[in-house]
């Protein structure tokens, strides 16, 4: 409006000043003359004043918007709907209960109850309502002081949960999850029996020893483990506000065991995440260490046992982890199961694997067998194939381990083990500076923008990708300046044979 106004008056000036001039030239009498110019001048310094009020109003009108200008709070949630407008009631489910249960007595009905349990399957199924979990019940309340039911939700674990709300024929089922914080940290634990043991002791997360045995699981003997030993950690740790709820990535760590440092640098290579030591070579080996966690060796290989049922001295050709019945069972690398079933020598329910290298591993003693596995089964290393019991010749639950090299028993504790494909000569330039990042953060403090992040790992992934685009183009490039020499001396030849 300000910037239209400014234009009239700018136009009037102009009108103004053109008719002065005009006048100046007529042949009237110059004392009217005069006077009259004196006159439209004095219009002129009026329009000016005006133009300035004008403006100087705007601005103030301006000014005065600004200030009345509310601040607009965005609204509080939780999961997603404004709480404050409704009653809340919070509860958790009881043993044996189910959705029934749970929304009996709130007005809905049963055919409303079944409607929620019908809704949407993929994202909420009811049968699969655990007792313990929270959930969260909001009322409205109508003009005569009666609750109706609004919002339904429950949590399927710490991060997600589904909202169910109730419209007046309909129901709507959504998920949702919470907002959760990452933080990184750095820890230095020594260790004083086990890495478990360690892990209560500083108080850190338990799934961090997965992760940590996972990495080491083929470097570092976790049933071996000294007072002397230590690990430093690189690991992000995920929080919804206060309550700790998992980790994330694992960013580097040193691990010091029996005199020696084992590195663990994160690096991608053909499209995944491994991690390699300092010299880029995989920390991932053709075995690993024991086909289960949390355990402690109750007796090792040897050629002369005293048996304990038997009671008489023979070979042990194993090694035995004891562990609670039912403890996860994995395949020591990858291959294919050759036997399934009963050994009646005392083995017990019984899995026996073929590797690589003329190897084969053999399981004993175990309480049942994995989902899907049977003879001719294909496992990959670390595979879930059976759980640990007491079946067979057996004192209480153990596994006993086997591990055969041509058909003849060696000490599984002994086996050598060859890394699996080291990183690419193509990429230890870039290996080499995630490294001394890396190091650099486990040995010191250093600056948020010199830590190994995500993003430097996708840019190795864009850098490399871009190389295999500017080297194809110069191959192209090459090819076509090659096929242009080529030409030149056969159009050569044909220009002299024209001209002759």
């Amino acid at each position: 409006m300000m910037e239209n106004n400014n234009n009239d008056n700018n136009k009037r000036k102009s009108e103004l000043a053109e008719l002065i001039a005009y006048l100046r030239h007529m042949k009237f009498d110059k004392r009217k003359v005069r006077n009259l110019i004196v006159a439209l001048s004095g219009v002129l310094v009026v329009i000016a004043v005006l133009v300035v009020a004008t403006g100087n109003s705007g601005g103030d009108r301006r000014v005065a918007q600004e200030e009345q200008e509310v601040v607009v709070e965005e609204p509080k949630l939780m999961y997603g709907i404004e709480y404050e407008q409704y009653q809340m009631e919070e509860k958790h489910v009881e043993s044996g209960h189910t959705l029934s249960h749970m929304l009996d007595g709130y007005g809905l009905g049963q055919a409303r109850i079944n409607q929620v349990a019908e809704a949407d399957k993929e994202i909420f199924n009811a049968r699969s309502i655990k007792a313990g979990n929270k959930y969260v019940l909001f009322f409205n309340t109508d003009s005569l002081g009666q609750r109706q039911l609004a919002h339904f939700v429950y949590e399927k674990n710490v991060t997600d949960y589904v909202v169910v709300s109730f419209n007046e024929s309909d129901i709507s089922v959504v998920a949702g999850e919470k907002d959760v914080d990452i933080v990184r940290r750095k820890v230095t634990a020594d260790i004083s029996s086990s890495l478990w043991n360690c892990i209560v002791e500083h108080d850190l997360p338990y799934a961090l020893s997965c992760e940590m045995e996972d990495i080491y699981g083929w470097s570092v003997d976790f049933f071996a483990l000294q007072e002397q030993d230590s690990f430093t950690v690189i690991y992000d740790e995920k929080y919804i506000d206060t309550l700790r709820v998992g980790i994330g990535r694992i960013w580097g760590a040193q691990f010091l065991h029996g005199g020696k440092t084992y590195y663990a640098i994160p690096f991608e290579q053909d499209g995944k995440i491994s991690y390699w030591d300092e010299n880029g070579k995989s920390l991932r080996k053709q075995l690993l260490k024991a086909p289960l966690k949390f355990t402690r060796i109750s007796s090792k290989f040897s050629r002369s046992r005293l048996h304990p049922v038997l009671k008489i001295r023979r070979p042990h050709l194993g090694v035995d982890y004891a562990a609670p019945s039912g403890t996860p069972v994995v395949a020591i690398a990858d291959g294919v199961v050759t036997r399934k079933g009963w050994d009646s020598g005392g083995g017990g329910n019984t899995l026996r694997l073929r590797h690589a290298n003329n190897l084969e591993s053999a399981y004993l003693h175990l309480k049942g067998y994995a989902k899907g596995i049977s003879v001719g089964t294909r496992v990959s290393q670390g595979q879930l194939i059976g759980y640990v019991g007491s079946t067979g010749m057996s004192t209480g639950p153990h596994l006993d381990f086997r591990l055969y090299k041509g058909g003849t028993a060696i000490d599984p504790l002994k086996a050598p083990s060859e890394p699996t494909e080291p990183v690419k000569q193509e990429n230890m330039e870039w290996f080499n500076s995630v490294k001394d990042r890396v190091l650099a953060e486990l040995q010191g403090e250093v600056a948020e923008e010199d830590k190994i992040m995500a993003e430097d790992l996708e840019n190795f992934v864009i850098q490399t990708d871009t190389l295999t685009v500017e080297t194809e183009v110069l191959a192209v490039e090459q090819t076509e300046e090659e096929s242009v020499e080529a030409e030149k001396p056969k159009k050569e030849r044909k220009r002299k044979k024209e001209k002759a």
